[in-house]
């Protein structure tokens, strides 16, 4: 296998899930129990640098400048590039997160994107897409849809081999955009990971969420083909909402709201009852995201700015798919 001689970069966005994705039926490999279906956003993105050498005795591996080569989950990450490389060398990696870290913003997706497919390119492997979805999602679940642009699906699949992300609009048609409210950047106090676990172990309701995502998948997939901002809205905030529902029916209950989190759910209530078109979604974190058209873009941020600052609000469009840059 040829090993690139300087560092391959490579970045990915961040994807936010309109049909989530909570619980797996495989954790080793994260098989998801039922498919998701996102929009990745232009606003948030990780870049990332991977040089194999040599020279190295362990992976040596940053994070905006900190060095976090103990880190398991990328070196086991790493691991399964060398092996399918037939390589034996060390890493050096180099990452800038231009998202809020494990704050609900989906920094691992555009994570373990750009390091599968800065990795993989650096390591001497030429991925498909299909075959770059399927590396990122053994780093992050959603990371299989950050590979693609615009609105992808994860097939949730039941081996390594059959569950990856599809394209299925991208570029997108529909006039849509999502505002980011950053309530709070910390990382959260239970991760997803935990968080889902809990969830499908002991949520009395768990089986029924899948089964309506299954349905919601449906909808939400015409109402793309159809472009059908409104049906597409409503379907991701119910969804969003019977996610929540499982963390506290979960046992012990917990939950990813703060007060802020029900203060931007009520404005976007009270814009929608005065005819402003916007609806929200929520992942595992404090911070709303506000699916919105352009028009109303302006008219969203008035109001959110009595309550928040100018710098707590970012408003995306819809992102491309990875890329490589130099």
């Amino acid at each position: 296998m040829h090993l690139s001689n300087g560092f391959i970069t490579a970045r990915a966005h961040t994807n936010i899930a309109l049909i989530k994705y909570w619980g797996k039926k495989n954790d080793d490999l994260i098989i998801p129990n039922n498919n998701s279906l996102s929009l990745t956003l232009d606003e948030f993105y990780t870049d990332t640098s991977v040089k194999f050498s040599n020279e190295l005795s362990k992976d040596s591996i940053f994070l905006d400048d900190v060095d976090i080569s103990n880190s398991t989950k990328i070196v086991n990450f790493l691991d399964i590039i060398r092996e399918k490389a037939s390589i034996s060398e060390y890493a050096y990696v180099k990452s800038y997160n231009h998202v809020p870290t494990s704050a609900g913003l989906a920094s691992s997706a555009s994570g373990f994107a750009a390091l599968a497919a800065a990795a993989s390119k650096a390591a001497g492997l030429q991925l498909t897409s299909k075959e770059l979805s399927k590396l990122a999602r053994r780093g992050s679940g959603s990371a299989t849809r950050s590979i693609f642009g615009g609105f992808a699906e994860w097939i949730k699949g039941n081996t390594d081999n059959d569950s990856y992300g599809v394209e299925i609009e991208n570029p997108v048609t529909m006039d849509i955009n999502m505002i980011a409210v950053v309530l709070n950047d910390q990382p959260k106090k239970i991760s997803s990971r935990v968080g889902m676990k809990r969830s499908v172990e002991t949520s009395p309701y768990y089986n029924a969420w899948v089964k309506q995502c299954e349905v919601d998948l449906i909808k939400a997939k015409t109402a793309i083909k159809e472009n059908d901002f409104n049906t597409l809205g409503k379907i991701s905030e119910s969804n969003a909402m019977r996610m929540h529902a499982l963390t506290m029916s979960a046992e012990p209950a917990f939950m990813y709201f703060n007060n802020d989190s029900i203060q931007v759910i009520n404005s976007v209530k009270t814009l929608r009852e005065n005819g402003v078109e916007c609806y929200f979604t929520m992942d595992a974190g404090p911070n709303v995201k506000i699916i919105c058209k352009s028009k109303d873009i302006k008219k969203i941020k008035a109001a959110l700015t009595k309550t928040f600052n100018d710098e707590q609000i970012v408003v995306s469009k819809p992102g491309c798919g990875v890329q490589f840059i130099n």
